[in-house]
């Protein structure tokens, strides 16, 4: 439940899957074992059936992690790609 959205409940309602279409990581420290860690993520970019995040793992002030993860919305019905519903359009633009 991310800045507040119902991901699981709005795409149930649209009739729509959330699937990862590409992912790029660029590691640059490692983490160990029981490590504490923060995780980020921010919307960069959003197109009509898919949208961008850059998450960003780090330890206190130092970057181990980030990544560009690239979702697509399909329909669940077809298997084709759906159009952003304007309920997720507006939460994701937060």
């Amino acid at each position: 439940n991310g800045a507040g959205i119902e991901l699981a409940r709005m795409v149930e309602r649209h009739g729509i899957l959330v699937m990862v279409h590409h992912l790029e990581v660029k590691y640059h420290l490692p983490a160990g074992l029981n490590e504490l860690v923060s995780v980020s993520a921010e919307v960069v970019k959003m197109g009509r059936a898919s949208f961008v995040f850059h998450q960003r793992v780090e330890r206190g002030a130092e970057l181990l992690v980030e990544a560009d993860v690239t979702i697509a919305l399909v329909d669940r019905s077809r298997m084709k790609p759906a159009r952003m519903p304007a309920e997720l359009e507006q939460a994701l633009s937060k």
